[in-house]
């Protein structure tokens, strides 16, 4: 059953929604492939930022260090010589992959008819 929403929506509870911070997280340029790349296997940092064409370093630690605050990446450093640190999905952030290879798998399947939609002019 769909969530009820108030009619109007009130800003501040759209603002507030947990629904709404999730999406707003997964849905910016960069952390969604990093959380794709992560469900594979453990990474280190540069090696990471290898497999991203086109992230820059400062983005790919920002986006790293926002997934670490939200629970949904693990840092483990390794005492080496250099310091070797290696990201990993936490059991949070593994319980994710899951909604999102359906969001994914939707989006793919509806594509065609979206571009057709937005092609019309959404009518």
């Amino acid at each position: 059953m769909p969530a009820q929403l108030p009619s109007p929506v009130p800003a501040a509870e759209y603002e507030t929604c947990p629904v709404t911070e999730v999406l707003r997280r997964v849905g910016d340029k960069w952390t969604l492939v990093v959380l794709v790349l992560l469900g594979r296997r453990p990474y280190r940092f540069n090696e990471l930022h290898r497999a991203i064409e086109g992230i820059s370093q400062r983005m790919l630690t920002r986006t790293l260090r926002t997934l670490e605050q939200d629970g949904l990446v693990d840092r483990e450093v390794h005492p080496t010589v250099p310091p070797g640190v290696e990201y990993r999905l936490s059991p949070l952030g593994t319980s994710l992959l899951g909604p999102l290879s359906a969001l994914a798998d939707w989006a793919t399947t509806h594509h065609d008819e979206i571009a057709a939609a937005r092609a019309r002019g959404g009518q």
